[in-house]
């Protein structure tokens, strides 16, 4: 890091705070994120035939997702509370995995990247606890952020590869 480089979560002693935005024009902010849940392709096959004793596992991870994104300031030190406009979850079965996809939007004055990447992890956790009965060796990838848009650092996406 390049000495004019400053942590804004730190205060001139290093101690955490959160960053006051207040004087930041409010934008219309966009995030996505995903990731995979890897698992076996019997298990996969159970999903997709609605086959698990807990229910609807693809319908519990949705919602569960979009739990996670409304509750992120409470599990994130420093992220701000935000009045999201709008979350959207989408689960798409693979042959070994579950991939996982995050929309999430707000107008205001700060991004609305963790949320994305919250919904995307917890619908992935809720999804391994729906299938644990069937598979204890479940395992949650590759939770990362493929886009962002608005604000001040403007659009940013994530390389292919």
């Amino acid at each position: 890091m390049d000495a004019g480089t400053r942590f804004t979560h730190l205060d001139e002693r290093g101690a955490a705070r959160m960053v006051d935005v207040g004087a930041k024009p409010a934008t219309q902010r966009e995030a996505v994120a995903e990731c995979r849940v890897r698992l076996s392709p019997g298990t996969v096959v159970a999903i997709a035939n609605s086959e698990l004793s807990k229910g609807d596992a693809l319908a519990v991870a949705r919602l569960a997702g979009i739990m996670g994104a409304k509750r992120t300031s409470e599990l994130i030190p420093l992220c701000h509370p935000l009045p999201l406009s709008s979350v959207e979850v989408r689960l798409e079965l693979e042959e070994a995995a579950v991939r996982i996809e995050a929309t999430a939007r707000v107008t205001g004055q700060t991004g609305v990247e963790m949320e994305a990447l919250t919904a995307a992890a917890v619908a992935g956790l809720a999804l391994i606890d729906m299938v644990k009965s069937l598979e204890k060796g479940v395992e949650l990838q590759s939770v990362r952020l493929l886009k962002k848009t608005g604000g001040r650092s403007g659009e940013w996406t994530r390389p292919a590869g």
